[in-house]
């Protein structure tokens, strides 16, 4: 993997993690428009630092950094996008720190199987 590869590879996951979290929101009731666009500008604000830095860790350090960097960046997205679902959105059935975990892992994992599938 090379840093020239970067500007592809983050326009493929935010588009996936976009195209995921959105589906699965629709899936647990999220259906107020802004609420949805809610979503996937929090995703635009996260996303490109989750999938930045990991990459980085791994040119610079190796894979073991690359691996504990996602995971404090995976609980630090998960955090801030929980706050702000907790904030700012109408939908309440759900508390918005159990939203994020639920968007989050879905596509932290349907992205993983999508790599998996894509690239073995």
């Amino acid at each position: 993997m090379w840093l020239s590869d970067l500007p592809i590879i983050m326009i493929r996951c935010l588009f996936c993690t976009i195209v995921i979290e959105t589906v699965m929101a629709l899936i647990i009731g999220i259906r107020e428009k802004k609420d949805l666009l809610n979503v996937i500008l929090v995703n635009i604000v996260t996303n490109p630092l989750v999938v930045i830095f990991p990459v980085v860790f791994e040119i610079q350090f190796g894979y073991q950094e690359r691996m504990i960097s996602i995971i404090v960046l995976e609980v630090l997205a998960f955090l801030f996008e929980g706050f702000v679902y907790y904030k700012w959105l109408k939908y309440q059935k759900i508390n918005g720190f159990l939203v994020s975990l639920i968007l989050n892992m879905s596509s932290y994992w349907l992205g993983e199987l999508i790599n998996y599938l894509i690239y073995g």
